[in-house]
């Protein structure tokens, strides 16, 4: 009974289910700097030079929130340079299909690791755009998608 008693009062003391919102984003501009900690005074990490790029936040800290890319690339990025998902990134090679279902005319074969402009999505298809091209593909074939 002691150790019931225990479970509880750690458990309300230290709540175990608080987990950081996972959440994805994506940079606002054409350079965004990633930095070691969630201040303006930690070093920079390394410079993202690609405007629209969908990272995943796994924390946040004040005005800073600790991204990861694709590549498990990590750091920190001040709020003001990441906006609403608004592109995606195959993880592997994909067919861009006319409509949402695998029956239509394929249209473009996508390379893994080509981003893609989000347009919408529904159940199981999002459609995007490419330079050349706008079509469906297959959610669960891409990542950037809450």
């Amino acid at each position: 009974m002691k150790r019931l008693y225990f479970l509880i009062l750690a458990w309300t003391l230290f709540p175990f289910n608080v987990i950081s919102e996972e959440t994805f984003l994506s940079l606002k501009k054409n350079a965004v700097n990633v930095r070691y900690g969630p201040g303006f005074d930690y070093p920079i990490k390394y410079i993202y030079k690609k405007i629209d790029l969908p990272i995943k936040q796994i924390d946040k800290k004040e005005n800073f929130r600790r991204i990861i890319d694709l590549k498990n690339n990590s750091g920190w990025i001040h709020v003001s340079q990441l906006k609403k998902v608004s592109s995606i990134i195959p993880k592997k090679d994909i067919i861009l299909f006319s409509k949402s279902t695998n029956f239509s005319k394929p249209l473009a074969k996508i390379k893994r690791g080509r981003m893609l402009t989000l347009k919408k999505c529904e159940e199981k298809w999002c459609k995007v755009s490419t330079d050349e091209y706008v079509g469906w593909v297959k959610k669960e074939y891409v990542w950037g998608l809450n």
